[in-house]
Protein backbone atom coordinates (compact mmCIF):
# COMPACT_ATOMS: atom_id res chain seq x y z
CA UNK A 1 0.00 0.00 0.00
CA UNK A 2 3.08 2.35 0.73
CA UNK A 3 5.08 1.39 -2.49
CA UNK A 4 1.47 2.24 -4.21
CA UNK A 5 1.11 5.72 -2.56
CA UNK A 6 4.86 6.19 -3.22
CA UNK A 7 4.18 5.63 -6.88
CA UNK A 8 1.03 8.07 -7.52
CA UNK A 9 2.79 11.20 -5.49
CA UNK A 10 5.60 10.50 -8.03
CA UNK A 11 3.34 10.40 -10.59
CA UNK A 12 1.43 13.40 -9.85
CA UNK A 13 4.40 15.11 -9.26
CA UNK A 14 6.24 14.18 -12.50
CA UNK A 15 2.99 15.03 -14.19
CA UNK A 16 2.56 18.64 -12.98
CA UNK A 17 6.33 19.51 -13.72
CA UNK A 18 5.26 18.29 -17.07
CA UNK A 19 2.73 20.44 -17.44
CA UNK A 20 4.33 23.31 -16.24
CA UNK A 21 7.28 23.09 -18.64
CA UNK A 22 4.90 22.17 -21.92
CA UNK A 23 2.25 25.31 -20.76
CA UNK A 24 6.31 27.20 -20.90
CA UNK A 25 7.21 26.24 -24.32
CA UNK A 26 4.14 27.27 -25.86
CA UNK A 27 3.76 30.03 -24.17
CA UNK A 28 7.28 30.94 -25.79
CA UNK A 29 6.56 29.12 -28.83
CA UNK A 30 3.47 31.31 -29.36
CA UNK A 31 5.12 34.45 -28.39
CA UNK A 32 7.76 33.37 -31.17
CA UNK A 33 5.19 33.32 -33.72
CA UNK A 34 3.55 35.90 -32.59
CA UNK A 35 0.63 34.48 -32.20
CA UNK A 36 -0.19 36.99 -29.28
CA UNK A 37 -2.06 39.68 -29.69
CA UNK A 38 -0.52 42.95 -29.07
CA UNK A 39 -3.28 45.36 -27.77
CA UNK A 40 -4.79 44.55 -24.33
CA UNK A 41 -8.66 44.29 -25.80
CA UNK A 42 -7.65 41.67 -27.84
CA UNK A 43 -6.91 39.87 -25.50
CA UNK A 44 -10.93 39.54 -23.78
CA UNK A 45 -12.83 39.60 -27.39
CA UNK A 46 -10.58 36.33 -27.84
CA UNK A 47 -11.60 34.67 -25.08
CA UNK A 48 -15.29 35.92 -25.43
CA UNK A 49 -14.92 34.75 -29.30
CA UNK A 50 -13.68 31.16 -27.97
CA UNK A 51 -16.50 30.58 -25.28
CA UNK A 52 -19.04 31.51 -28.34
CA UNK A 53 -17.15 28.92 -29.79
CA UNK A 54 -17.00 26.27 -27.64
CA UNK A 55 -20.31 26.80 -26.61
CA UNK A 56 -21.99 26.23 -29.97
CA UNK A 57 -19.47 22.90 -30.04
CA UNK A 58 -21.24 21.80 -26.62
CA UNK A 59 -24.92 22.44 -27.78
CA UNK A 60 -24.04 20.70 -31.18
CA UNK A 61 -22.43 17.52 -29.35
CA UNK A 62 -25.40 17.58 -27.17
CA UNK A 63 -27.86 17.42 -30.22
CA UNK A 64 -25.94 14.51 -31.64
CA UNK A 65 -25.96 13.02 -28.63
CA UNK A 66 -29.86 13.55 -28.06
CA UNK A 67 -31.07 12.16 -31.32
CA UNK A 68 -28.95 9.13 -31.08
CA UNK A 69 -30.12 7.96 -27.28
CA UNK A 70 -33.42 9.06 -28.01
CA UNK A 71 -34.78 5.74 -27.87
CA UNK A 72 -33.28 4.62 -24.98
CA UNK A 73 -35.88 3.58 -22.14
CA UNK A 74 -36.54 5.83 -19.82
CA UNK A 75 -34.78 6.11 -16.09
CA UNK A 76 -36.70 4.41 -13.45
CA UNK A 77 -35.62 6.45 -10.26
CA UNK A 78 -39.06 8.23 -9.03
CA UNK A 79 -41.33 5.82 -10.26
CA UNK A 80 -42.69 4.61 -6.56
CA UNK A 81 -43.78 1.19 -4.92
CA UNK A 82 -44.82 -0.18 -8.44
CA UNK A 83 -41.37 0.25 -10.18
CA UNK A 84 -41.17 -3.21 -10.93
CA UNK A 85 -44.48 -3.51 -12.63
CA UNK A 86 -43.64 -0.69 -14.77
CA UNK A 87 -40.34 -2.11 -15.69
CA UNK A 88 -42.05 -5.33 -16.89
CA UNK A 89 -45.48 -3.74 -18.82
CA UNK A 90 -42.34 -1.31 -20.50
CA UNK A 91 -40.37 -4.36 -21.57
CA UNK A 92 -43.48 -5.99 -22.78
CA UNK A 93 -44.29 -3.22 -24.73
CA UNK A 94 -41.09 -3.26 -26.76
CA UNK A 95 -41.20 -6.58 -27.34
CA UNK A 96 -44.24 -6.18 -29.26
Amino acid sequence: MIRRGFWVLVGAAGGIMGYRRAASLSRQVSETLGARPKRPGAVKRHWAREAIRFTRDVREGMDLYLSRHADTPRPTLGRGANASADIQQDAKREDH
